[in-house]
């Protein structure tokens, strides 16, 4: 587990139940912050053949890890998606404008995936590594889109499954809708000229 020395207290709660299980590490950064680069460095801190990223606020149900890892067996890359039969969002509003724009990243880059804004997927770490994992995680949560298009020019089959997500029971979102949209919207354009240039891979 990757922590940005959070306020909210994740890390003291990690130490208190898992300070004598070997299997779980726990990261705190305090010199450095942002989604993207906490990702690459759970990335770079671990060892695992198999590699499952998801949120630790719950939004990301752990109860389907094990399918995620199952169906790596026949897939290259799974992911979590509410716009999946079965998915969804308990916040509808939030659940209908990403669903829009969803759609237009789908038309966008000609994507077969439904939830490109999802985070909580599963793969091989040969599979991940092997990509230039520089020119995708960077910024906030806009690294996944980045990873879907690389993935889908690469030929990975992809396997969505769904997922719920909750309201959060505690704490408060940090993703300020108007300001992520427009991070999101620069990112797909900058993302888009990569690839029509050949700068992607």
């Amino acid at each position: 587990m990757v922590d940005d020395n959070s306020p909210d207290g994740t890390a003291d709660v990690v130490r208190a139940y898992f300070a004598t299980d070997a299997r779980v590490k726990l990261f705190v950064r305090v010199h450095e912050r942002g989604l993207a680069s906490a990702i690459r460095y759970g990335i770079d801190h671990s060892d695992g053949e198999i590699l499952v990223f998801m949120d630790t606020d719950f939004n990301h149900d752990p109860v389907i890890i094990p399918q995620m890892i199952k169906f790596l067996e026949y897939y290259d890359l799974i992911i979590g998606s509410r716009f999946v039969m079965a998915g969804g969002m308990e916040d509808k509003f939030r659940q209908f404008s990403s669903r829009l724009y969803n759609l237009w990243i789908r038309v966008l880059f000609n994507t077969p995936v439904h939830d490109n804004l999802s985070g909580f997927f599963s793969i091989y770490r040969a599979k991940l590594v092997s990509m230039d994992l520089d020119q995708i995680y960077y910024g906030y949560g806009d690294y996944f889109i980045r990873l879907l298009m690389v993935a889908n020019k690469r030929g990975y089959n992809m396997l969505e499954i769904p997922v719920f997500y909750r309201l959060r029971m505690h704490g408060h979102s940090k993703t300020q809708f108007v300001s992520i949209l427009k991070q999101y919207s620069y990112a797909l354009l900058m993302l888009r000229f990569k690839l029509w240039t050949g700068r992607m891979r």
